[in-house]
């Protein structure tokens, strides 16, 4: 049995388009260790671009506009970045 679930392929088709560009924010969430400040934050990771629904923004430029000084979780963070950037789907290349 277990050799016939290998052989059925991923549970969902990934399209064959280019890939999204700057990541995730739950990625890059994930690679720092809460509470941190947030020219901590800009310094470890202010290069890296996020992706947002207006396309990617390099997230040093989105801490900029953020009120919050500390971050004292991961989800304090997320919700700053998100009320800065917006939520919605991530646009993609069309061909």
């Amino acid at each position: 049995m277990a050799d016939d679930e290998e052989d059925e392929g991923p549970a969902v088709e990934l399209g064959e388009g280019e890939p999204v560009e700057g990541a995730p924010l739950a990625r890059v969430s994930a690679r720092l260790t809460w509470g941190l400040e947030k020219s901590e934050i800009a310094r470890r990771e202010g290069e890296t671009a996020i992706r947002t629904p207006d396309g990617p923004r390099e997230l040093a430029g989105v801490l900029d506009e953020v009120d919050s000084t500390y971050f004292s979780s991961r989800n304090d963070f997320e919700t700053a970045v998100r009320g800065v950037v917006g939520t919605g789907v991530v646009p993609t290349t069309e061909e």
